[in-house]
């Protein structure tokens, strides 16, 4: 009979999830806010996936607040333009900050993005 090969877990098992902690932690940044609580909620003992969570719901906070600052400042006349332009700017930077968070938790690092990374240690070591 042939043996068949069963999957490795190269992470170990987390808590609540029952998932790897690496891909746990790269799935808090999956949609920002709604899994990053999720997790939040389920993962309690897990102090990197609590960090990883935490640091998804205030990236999610910042494309947020930007996102209303942009709004708002599109209504005013030729400031709209620049703000326009700026805001694909923005974004391009948050979404290549997104990927490069799931890239670094998925590798089982903790990467700390500028300003809102401290925050998010400080959140999790609670």
């Amino acid at each position: 009979m042939e043996q068949q090969a069963q999957p490795q877990n190269t992470g170990g098992s987390s808590g609540g999830s029952g998932l790897a902690p690496n891909i746990a932690s790269m799935l808090c940044y999956l949609c920002t806010f709604v899994t990053g609580i999720i997790f939040l909620i389920i993962e309690k003992d897990n102090k990197d996936i609590k960090f990883h969570a935490w640091q998804a719901i205030f990236l999610g906070g910042a494309y947020f607040a930007s996102w209303i600052v942009f709004m708002v400042l599109a209504f005013i006349p030729y400031v709209g333009i620049v703000s326009g332009i700026l805001s694909i700017v923005v974004y391009i930077g948050l979404f290549v900050i997104w990927l490069i968070a799931m890239i670094k938790a998925y590798q089982g690092q903790r990467w700390l993005i500028p300003v809102i990374g401290p925050m998010a240690e400080q959140q999790a070591s609670k």
